[in-house]
């Protein structure tokens, strides 16, 4: 393969790998935890978009249950987020793995 060429597919991956960044930021993803009694959204650029609390979860005896509970929902959708970013970049770039990406 010539050097020519090389360098038009890496410039072609590039911007396949920027525009589906792009379009990672803009997905939402969201999870629950504790039963339902905490719902949470993320963006795919790993901003907390909302945070659901079920009133009925409101104890003031099990403050550090909630906490916890809210920590885990937002995890778990921050992982999934991960998972899914990670993959949409992967086959906008043909699964190569790339240093400096996702």
């Amino acid at each position: 393969m010539d050097m020519k060429k090389m360098m038009k597919e890496a410039q072609k991956m590039q911007r396949n790998a920027a525009i589906a960044q792009q379009e990672v930021a803009a997905m939402e993803f969201s999870a629950t935890a504790g039963g339902g009694m905490v719902e949470c959204t993320v963006t795919g650029d790993g901003h907390v978009k909302s945070v659901v609390i079920d009133p009925e979860a409101l104890d003031p005896e099990d403050v550090d249950i909630l906490q916890d509970t809210i920590t885990a929902c937002v995890n778990d959708a921050l992982a999934e987020a991960n998972e899914k970013a990670n993959a949409h970049i992967n086959a906008a770039v043909g699964n190569i793995n790339m240093p400096g990406f996702m």
